[in-house]
């Protein structure tokens, strides 16, 4: 059903409310006080507009048909997918090349204490 949803990236303002808690009001979709214009008389959540003006990552996997609508980000959303060459030592001490990764799906998960 979710690809179906997202095909044209226009989305039911019910659907889209209940998958991201943004609710469609006369002045555009709100959450809490915060309230983002849409065009006037829409019936739908055009996806890629809000993502536009909320600074939401909106990346698609076309392999899948998927569409993934990240978090709000500041204005500092990824560009792209493309990540820059990064080389780490493995535990044996030998050099570990994330390019060597190319072609697969990979989950990177950064941690720091501070």
């Amino acid at each position: 059903m979710a690809t179906a949803v997202f095909e044209s990236l226009s989305v039911d303002p019910a659907i889209f409310e209940r998958l991201t808690g943004w609710t469609m009001r006369p002045e555009g979709l709100c959450r809490g006080e915060r309230c983002v214009p849409l065009a006037a008389g829409n019936a739908r959540v055009d996806v890629r507009v809000f993502a536009e003006r909320t600074s939401s990552a909106l990346v698609h996997d076309a392999e899948s048909g998927l569409w993934a609508l990240g978090p709000e980000s500041g204005g500092r959303a990824l560009a792209s997918a493309s990540v820059p060459e990064l080389e780490l030592p493995r535990v044996d001490g030998n050099p570990f090349r994330l390019s060597s990764l190319r072609g697969t799906k990979v989950l990177l998960v950064a941690w720091a204490s501070w």
